[in-house]
């Protein structure tokens, strides 16, 4: 029996990140993982491949609506499907192959296949049996459906089968106007997929800024995505190569169908935690299946841990890979912190959309004075001269100390801009230290400035 410090089952960016901290800290690290390739959901059918799929179909869109404004004539390239799909996986490969040598060089032995824990300390895999004073569970999670909806991953499909498509279709339903459904939808639109997108909500991406959620939807509609909101989905009837998708409208309960070729159940995800044996070893379980842990991300049996999208909290990359950071020193002794209030979340269409900290409906909610700074894109030379003057920035601030409380952008970068304001929120800045910070000229993280210039005497470009 091989014997080690901390056994991570998943390897995904929680569990990898976790399992390669764990090492350089000193411990005697293995994880556990039953793909052919390291890197979870995120790495293999997820983050990665889908933004490979977004940025080559917004390079095709680029070509037919702007290159000839700036001079490139010729005609815009036709799609070779095949060859896109063979770039995506090649994507793919040179990420997973990373984490193969990241394993091989902080020395982390990689146990290849689905682990499970007979008793505390023990990790089974295959037939072997492996001891280990931590384990940590980092197993993630799986897309859901509804009733009424059989997802085959040929006509009916989850966000894993919408990456492997063998052709592009002429109609599209996606289900579900979150964060997977409008980044995949868009990829298909720009295409050239006749997309509509059920929601059963009647904003896109719940919990978003109310501001940001308007425009947002009101700019993919502007890029040929149909939206049928505050709709539920009955039931999805397919043949060989259709389906028929019926709704119900919820303000007047009258039903209707779409036609389509391919329907994406875009429905959200649940923890991954089948075939660990954590009910058998007596593993607190909340009611929405994930495992539910202390502020060190210990469970309730002693010695094992859980992170990422296994446990409680918003189901992103990054969220995982600091608690697999933050569970590491921990178990070494340290002090592991994860800052809950300042998690970005990014939306990677175009433009993108990216947010932190709280929204203005929740600081109303709580009661709390609060400032608004925004600033469009329209008044950021860069944008203007890259046709990226979608969107805003907006930054909220305490009314009283000025203290920043969250921000919101859709945008050009969104998903990179955001982090400037993180690392503000993180040390406790106000708007006014953003806003007495010198910014590049010209770049888009100007309008980030003028919007903070807004929570104090207004900004210059506006």
């Amino acid at each position: 029996m091989s014997s080690y410090d901390v056994i991570v089952i998943g390897s995904g960016p929680g569990g990898y990140v976790c399992a390669i901290r764990c090492a350089q800290l000193g411990l005697k690290t293995a994880c556990v993982e039953g793909r052919e390739t390291l890197g979870g959901t995120c790495l293999n059918i997820g983050c990665i491949p889908s933004k490979a799929l977004l940025h080559a179909s917004h390079m095709l869109h680029e070509a037919e609506h702007n290159f000839e404004k700036m001079g490139l004539k010729g005609g815009a390239p036709k799609v070779d499907w095949k060859a896109m799909l063979a770039y995506k996986s090649d994507v793919i490969g040179q990420n997973t192959k990373g984490i193969e040598f990241l394993f091989k060089k902080n020395k982390v032995d990689w146990l290849k296949g689905w682990g499970s824990i007979p008793e505390p300390g023990k990790v089974k895999v295959g037939d072997a049996v492996h001891a280990a004073k931590h384990i940590v569970v980092a197993t993630g999670s799986d897309s859901t459906s509804i009733p009424g909806v059989t997802v085959d991953e040929k006509i009916v499909v989850s966000s894993t089968g919408a990456l492997e498509l063998g052709k592009i279709p002429k109609k599209m339903v996606v289900i579900g106007a979150g964060v997977i459904g409008l980044e995949m939808g868009s990829v298909y639109a720009r295409l050239g997929a006749e997309v509509t997108v059920v929601e059963f909500l009647d904003k896109v991406t719940p919990g978003m800024d109310g501001e940001v959620q308007k425009v947002f939807q009101r700019t993919l509609s502007k890029q040929g995505l149909t939206f049928i909101m505050g709709a539920a989905v009955q039931k999805v009837e397919t043949t060989k190569t259709k389906a028929k998708v019926t709704y119900k409208l919820r303000k007047d309960d009258s039903e209707a169908t779409l036609d389509a070729d391919t329907v994406l159940v875009a429905t959200g995800r649940k923890p991954y935690t089948d075939g660990l044996g954590l009910e058998a070893l007596g593993v607190a379980m909340s009611e929405r299946g994930q495992v539910k842990t202390d502020a060190h991300w210990a469970t309730n049996v002693s010695g094992i841990y859980a992170i990422g999208d296994a446990i409680a909290g918003p189901m992103l990359a990054h969220k995982a890979e600091d608690e697999g950071m933050a569970v590491a020193e921990t178990i070494a002794g340290q002090k592991g912190h994860v800052n809950y209030g300042v998690i970005p979340g990014v939306i990677y269409t175009h433009p993108e959309v990216a947010s932190v900290g709280k929204t203005e409906e929740e600081l109303k909610d709580e009661g709390r004075g609060f400032k608004v700074g925004k600033f469009s894109f329209m008044g950021n030379g860069r944008a203007k001269a890259n046709f990226a003057g979608d969107g805003f920035v907006k930054i909220l601030a305490d009314k009283t100390t000025d203290r920043i409380l969250g921000a919101h952008i859709i945008g050009p970068m969104a998903g990179d801009l955001i982090h400037e304001i993180c690392v503000a929120m993180e040390f406790g800045a106000a708007a006014e230290d953003l806003a007495r910070t010198c910014h590049a000229h010209p770049t888009y993280s100007e309008a980030v400035r003028e919007a903070a210039l807004a929570c104090g005497d207004g900004p210059i470009h506006s």
